[in-house]
């Protein structure tokens, strides 16, 4: 087995979904699932029950989550020893963050890094951001940019690099929302009535359900959506009303698409910054990358 084949394996035992894991991976989901099953042939035992429906990892599976972060960790751990103390800063570094991120944060980042450090391999995974902060805890990611929650996890280092406030977007285009909008405009029943698309984890999500907590709302959901910028794209095609943070906004294609609704005082702003686990600060490279965030930010 490679590392390579341990990445993918960790990715689909987070999101025990084909098609989303081989997204987060780069590769086609037939060249996942063959890397899977080479793997499980070279341990020899399944490590997934696999049906059209549905993706369970064994208890051979759950066991090798361990050995797989494990693995991974020592791998860089090791790879940051054998560094040249006298030599340019060399080595592998990884980063998880959303697409809209690359745009509001990475870019910035990386560039003063590549130019301070050009002999360090950097490898940047996007995808949704709820995702960030278990990529870091299981080791699967160096670092990542993630939206800070109302608590964050024992062992983590955070460094906040910025704010954005929470809107609530529904389409231009005439359409059968828009029409609900125009019936209950300044009703206090237009929330009962409209379709929510509704993100699958994270911040965002506690975030929507404190706002229909404090509505009385039991929200009619159309949809429940993986990343912050499909929401927008489906809220452009009327299919539903979203919450998105400013920023995902200001970086998407289809803003001009969509119209804010009045939630003024209903939804708190969210804090984005860059986390890593505590103990990996010790490692040159990584602290390396830190530092420049700390200047930057």
């Amino acid at each position: 087995m490679d590392h390579k084949q341990l990445g993918y394996f960790l990715t689909l035992a987070e999101t025990l979904h084909f098609a989303r894991a081989s997204e987060l991976c780069h590769v086609s989901a037939p060249t996942l699932s063959r890397q899977i099953k080479q793997l499980e042939q070279e341990l020899g035992t399944e490590l997934f029950i696999r049906d059209n429906r549905s993706v369970i990892l064994t208890s051979h599976g759950k066991a090798f989550v361990e050995y797989a972060q494990a693995t991974l960790a020592k791998w860089r751990q090791f790879k940051s020893q054998c560094q040249d103390n006298e030599g340019p800063l060399s080595g592998e570094l990884s980063m998880y963050c959303s697409v809209t991120a690359t745009y509001s944060f990475t870019y910035e980042l990386f560039a003063l890094f590549r130019k301070q450090y050009p002999a360090v391999e950097l490898n940047l995974n996007t995808g949704d951001p709820a995702f960030s902060i278990n990529h870091v805890q299981t080791g699967k990611e160096d670092l990542a940019v993630a939206v800070k929650p109302a608590t964050l996890p024992q062992g983590l280092a955070y460094l906040p690099l910025g704010k954005s406030q929470l809107v609530v977007i529904a389409p231009v285009m005439d359409c059968p929302l828009t029409d609900i909008l125009n019936r209950y405009q300044n009703s206090s029943a237009l929330w009962a009535n409209l379709p929510f698309i509704m993100p699958e984890h994270g911040v965002l999500k506690e975030r929507v359900d404190a706002f229909c907590t404090v509505q009385k709302l039991t929200p009619k959901v159309y949809a429940h959506v993986s990343g912050h910028e499909a929401m927008v794209a489906l809220a452009s095609l009327g299919f539903g009303v979203a919450c998105v943070p400013q920023i995902v906004l200001d970086q998407s294609p289809f803003q001009q698409q969509v119209q804010y609704l009045d939630t003024r005082g209903m939804l708190e702003d969210i804090e984005i910054g860059l986390v890593c686990k505590q103990k990996r600060l010790q490692d040159p490279v990584v602290n390396a990358l830190w530092q420049c965030a700390t200047e930057l930010f």
